[in-house]
């Protein structure tokens, strides 16, 4: 705050607030200035607060603790910063209702550049070791799963015996709302479960995550029901080669359009490129969502800490779609993956029982 001459900052973005003092509650505003952070959460967080904060003090507000956050604010300070990309216009107008007529334009200020969300994008030890929790299990269950496939099951039941697992095991949740896409809706990039029936012949794909200890962890396989056809193959090994060349591309000091760039090459080589349709990944920590933003022309350079998805794919509208993901940190000589489940072929043949992996 210092080196970017803000007196106070006003925090209201839930993930931002649980980073910086530890508090995982629903309701949340943390007023930090150069003395003091007090945390302000309402009465039904009154003994988590007290056992989840840290570095901050808690005050239990009587009526709105965005209010008397912003109150507080206005008592110590002549200027407050606050995140816009967090800020809602209806929030905004409560803050200022709080402050003086005679400044309530100026006292809130924008930041210019995101600042908590920034410093979340390199994790430290404790950070790294939550993730990899959460992406082995998210390995665990797609091992398990596997065998339950069957054709003529539903995506919906498909994602809730996953996500009945994930719980089992000790999951605090899911990252997202799992993506169950079978046959032609596979060439949906999120296409979410439904009703609809995993095919006889036709790809399958598994987008999901798990939570742990407030962490996200982000994975993708698409698997084969039934016998492939030579086109299907040939696809499937392209999104393999483009994903894995943009694994091997993540070292510190890479900018993150060299990484996207890296899978795009791959898949022009290769005749496919006109049908991979979104960035070729994105942050993960506490949101299944952060920065970096893994895209063509981003300069972003990567830092050991920083932890990624790689998730290149091919969709062919109204016939089938292909998107193989891992999570990767970055280290200080190059990267690790998170993920490390088989990307191997998978063909699934209805009434065995059991997938046959081929490589």
């Amino acid at each position: 705050m210092a080196n970017e001459g803000v007196e106070a900052l006003l925090v209201t973005h839930l993930p931002d607030v649980r980073w910086l003092c530890g508090f995982s509650g629903s309701n949340a505003a943390l007023a930090v200035t150069e003395r003091q952070a007090v945390l302000f959460t309402d009465g039904r967080y009154t003994a988590q607060a007290r056992e989840e904060t840290r570095g901050a003090r808690v005050v239990i507000a009587k009526r709105s603790a965005l209010k008397e956050a912003c109150a507080l604010l206005a008592e110590r300070v002549r200027h407050a910063a606050f995140d816009p990309a967090h800020t809602t216009v209806a929030d905004l107008g409560l803050m200022r209702s709080v402050v003086k007529a005679k400044v309530r334009r100026s006292f809130f200020e924008p930041l210019q550049a995101p600042m908590v969300s920034d410093l979340r994008m390199v994790k430290d030890a404790g950070e790294l070791a939550a993730m990899e929790g959460a992406a082995k299990l998210g390995c665990r269950l797609f091992e398990e799963i596997v065998p339950h496939m069957q054709s003529g099951h539903t995506e919906t039941a498909l994602a809730a015996e996953l996500e009945y697992r994930a719980r089992s095991l000790g999951a605090e949740g899911m990252s997202f709302e799992t993506i169950v896409a079978a046959g032609p809706r596979s060439a949906l990039p999120h296409g979410r479960a439904t009703t609809a029936r995993l095919p006889r012949n036709g790809f399958v794909t598994l987008d999901f995550g798990v939570i742990l200890k407030g962490y996200c962890s982000d994975m993708t396989r698409t698997v084969h029901m039934g016998r492939a056809s030579r086109e299907e193959r040939a696809a499937y090994d392209a999104v393999l080669e483009a994903q894995q060349a943009a694994v091997n591309a993540v070292k510190p000091g890479a900018t993150c359009g060299e990484v996207d760039e890296a899978a795009r090459s791959v898949l022009r080589r290769t005749g496919w490129a006109r049908y991979f349709t979104h960035s070729t990944g994105h942050g993960v920590g506490l949101e299944i969502h952060e920065s970096p933003r893994i895209a063509a022309r981003q300069e972003m350079k990567l830092e050991p800490g920083m932890t990624i998805t790689i998730e290149p794919g091919v969709y062919l509208p109204g016939r089938f779609g292909i998107r193989i993901e891992d999570m990767v940190a970055v280290t200080a000589t190059g990267h690790r993956v998170l993920t490390p489940v088989t990307k191997d072929w998978i063909e699934i043949h209805s009434g065995e029982g059991r997938a046959r992996a081929k490589r």
